[in-house]
C-alpha cells in the first residue's frame, strides 16, 4: 500500500493509511462496535494485520465500557480478542503508574487472554497480548543455545507464539522489550537477544530491525560520542542491509509500517546515509510515530531535523 506524498503536515494517528481502521476508530470512540467486529473478522489468516488492528482499536476503547458491552451483547472471537487487548493495556498502565489496582487488573487481563485464546486457538494474538505483560515479572525460563549471555526470560511463552506464527512481528518486539534495562534487563542481554532473533529472520523481514531497536533502547546521552554509535561499521551495515532487502517489500503491505520505517530512517540518518534515508521517508509519506524520535527529544522536532538533513520538506510552523 502506497503511503502517499508528504503534503506539509505529519499524520500521527497509528492507523496510518489503513483507512478502514481509521474509520472504525471513529466508531469506537462513539461507542459503536459493529464495524470493529467486521474489521477484525476480515483479518483471519493475516496475523500481522490482526495484531495491528486489535492493538490500535484497544487504545481507542480502553477508556470506555465498549468491549464490556460488546462481550455481553454479542460474544465471539473478535469481542474476546479486543477485550484481551484492552484488559492488557489497562493492566500495563496501572502497573507503570504503580496503581493499587494493578494486580487485580493483571488477573483480569490474564483471564481475558485465556478466553480469547480458547475462542480462536489458531490465533497467536491473545498469546502476544499475554507476552506484553511478561515484562511485569522476571520470568526465568532457560535461554536456548546460541546466545552469549544466555539471559533467562519468558522463552516458553514466546516459543508458543512462534509455534503459531514463526515470524510474528509484535511478538518479537514484546519479547525483546523484556530484556531492556527499563524493565530490569541489561544492555548486553538486549543486544544479545536482538542479534539472535534478527539473524534467525529472513533477510527481507522487518525483524532484521531488532538490533536497531535495541540500540535505541540502550541510548545514553551522557556517554561520550553517544550520537556517533550508529556510524560504527556494524550498525551502518545493518541499516544498509535492511534498506536493501526489506524496504522494497514495503509497497506490498496492506498498511504502511510506519514504526519500522521510522527506526530505519533514524538509523540511516544517524549513520550519515542521507540518500538511503530519503527513500525510507518517501515510503513513510506523511505518517509519523513517536518512536524512535522521542528518545532523543521532541518527536516532531527530531523527525523534522532528520528530514532536513536529507533535504526534505518539513511542516511549516
Amino acid at each position: 500500500m502506497a503511503a502517499g506524498l508528504f503534503e506539509g503536515q505529519y499524520v500521527w494517528h497509528p492507523a496510518a493509511d489503513d483507512r478502514l481502521l481509521a474509520s472504525v476508530c471513529v466508531d469506537v470512540r462513539a461507542g459503536r462496535y459493529l464495524s470493529a467486529r467486521d474489521a477484525l473478522a476480515e483479518t483471519h489468516g493475516d496475523f500481522g494485520l490482526r495484531a495491528h488492528r486489535a492493538l490500535v482499536l484497544a487504545s481507542e476503547a480502553a477508556d470506555s465500557d465498549l468491549v464490556e458491552r460488546w462481550l455481553a451483547e454479542e460474544p465471539g472471537p473478535e469481542a474476546a480478542l479486543l477485550w484481551a487487548r484492552v484488559a492488557v493495556l489497562r493492566a500495563l498502565r496501572a502497573a507503570d503508574a504503580r496503581d493499587s489496582r494493578a494486580e487485580a487488573l493483571e488477573r483480569i487481563a490474564l483471564a481475558a487472554c485465556d478466553r480469547a485464546a480458547t475462542a480462536d486457538p489458531a490465533d497467536p494474538t491473545p498469546w502476544v497480548a499475554k507476552l506484553a505483560m511478561a515484562r511485569l515479572h522476571r520470568l526465568s525460563d532457560q535461554a536456548p543455545h546460541g546466545l552469549l549471555t544466555a539471559p533467562p526470560g519468558p522463552w516458553r511463552l514466546f516459543a508458543h507464539v512462534l509455534s503459531l506464527d514463526p515470524w510474528h512481528r509484535e511478538a518479537h518486539h514484546r519479547f525483546l522489550a523484556c530484556f531492556f534495562t527499563r524493565h530490569g534487563g541489561s544492555v548486553t542481554a538486549a543486544w544479545d537477544v536482538a542479534a539472535f532473533l534478527g539473524q534467525r529472520a529472513p533477510a527481507d523481514s522487518p525483524l532484521r530491525l531488532l538490533p536497531l531497536v535495541a540500540l535505541v533502547a540502550s541510548y545514553d546521552p551522557t556517554q561520550l560520542l553517544a550520537d556517533r554509535v550508529w556510524e560504527q561499521p556494524q550498525w551502518r551495515s545493518t541499516a544498509l542491509a535492511i534498506h536493501r532487502n526489506w524496504l522494497p517489500t514495503v509497497a506490498e503491505y496492506r498498511f504502511t509500517p510506519v514504526l519500522d520505517l521510522a527506526y530505519l530512517a533514524h538509523a540511516l540518518v544517524m549513520a550519515r546515509r542521507e540518500e538511503e534515508a530519503r527513500a525510507v521517508f518517501a515510503a513513510m509519506g506523511p505518517y509519523a510515530s513517536r518512536m524512535p524520535w522521542s528518545v532523543f527529544g521532541d518527536p516532531a522536532g527530531q523527525l523534522s531535523r532528520a528530514r532536513r538533513a536529507c533535504g526534505l520538506p518539513v511542516p511549516s510552523v
